[in-house]
């Protein structure tokens, strides 16, 4: 697609090990020269690409490979490789939320308790079958069926304080697989998840019954509606887990990747935004001289 349209890009392939060494450089690279990054994989390549480009200032693109991909799709992004590249060649940069959990970036999701298992979960049923959306939505509820360690949080969100117990703390920053939930909270805030601020889910802790009635309104995208779930807006939270003596640390999930991170755990919208390639409204009005000139595209 690149050599038929005459641009130039080098294409970097990498080990999910190398990856991160392989993004910081292209972005920089790219910062130099005038050019974009571009992430060809899932949410998880996007994440680790966006860290580099968003620190930086460098634009990006994306060439969607992953199994929901909501990211690509709440930009407009399509699936197809051939038609992302040639998309990603008539776009302009324009400046997208994104959002922080202590010192990283996430662009669709974070959390902390039982959904991070499901993530662990959802990777060794992958393994097994395969990558569709039935066997994430299989693992999921495999692992919702056997959920039963309660998280103790003390929750700062500017004068409002409170203590929860909850088997999961759900942050979303994308209003697309918020409506597929059936999950978006009342607006309370300006703004909305993903333009001006983000979404919070909270699971209080249910018996067996109520958590095969919460699947089945998640099934139906009625995830809102369900017994022990609730839901609010906020831009800024300060999250104080209770933890066992001598543990500082806590098991989150950025953007479908696990990891362990020093408490308290700080979630906001980020002031600086990620310049990300979007389509246009009218493509012929954009003057491509005068945006990205050249393409890095990393994928694992």
């Amino acid at each position: 697609m690149l050599r038929a349209e005459r641009r130039c890009g080098d294409l970097h392939f990498c080990t999910p090990v190398q990856l991160a060494a392989t993004a910081r450089e292209s972005a920089q690279r790219a910062m130099s020269t005038r050019a974009a990054v571009v992430a060809v994989g899932g949410d998880g390549t996007l994440n680790t690409v966006a860290q580099a480009a968003h620190a930086v200032g460098c634009a990006m693109g994306v060439v969607p490979q992953g199994t929901f991909n909501y990211f690509a799709r709440t930009h407009g992004i399509p699936a197809d490789p051939a038609a992302a590249t040639r998309l990603l060649l008539r776009s302009a940069p324009a400046p997208v939320q994104v959002a922080g959990i202590n010192d990283r970036v996430f662009l669709v999701n974070a959390s902390l308790g039982l959904y991070p298992d499901l993530l662990e979960d959802r990777e060794t049923y992958k393994a097994r079958f395969g990558r569709s959306r039935w066997v994430a939505f299989v693992a999921a509820c495999a692992t919702l069926l056997r959920a039963q360690r309660r998280l103790r949080l003390h929750i700062e969100m500017g004068s409002v304080v409170r203590d929860v117990e909850t088997l999961t703390l759900f942050v979303g920053n994308n209003r697309l697989q918020l409506q597929q939930f059936g999950a978006e909270p009342e607006d309370t805030l300006a703004g909305t998840p993903g333009h001006g601020s983000m979404a919070a889910l909270m699971l209080r802790p249910i018996g067996t019954l109520s958590m095969i009635g919460l699947m089945l309104h998640g099934a139906m995208g009625r995830l809102g509606e369900a017994a022990g779930v609730e839901g609010f807006e906020f831009q800024h939270m300060l999250v104080r887990p209770t933890l066992a003596p001598g543990r500082r640390e806590i098991v989150v999930a950025f953007d479908g990747e696990v990891a362990r991170m020093r408490a308290p755990i700080d979630i906001r919208v980020l002031d600086k935004p990620l310049y990300l390639l979007m389509p246009q409204p009218d493509e012929s009005a954009i003057d491509t001289s005068a945006g990205v000139t050249d393409v890095q595209l990393t994928r694992t």
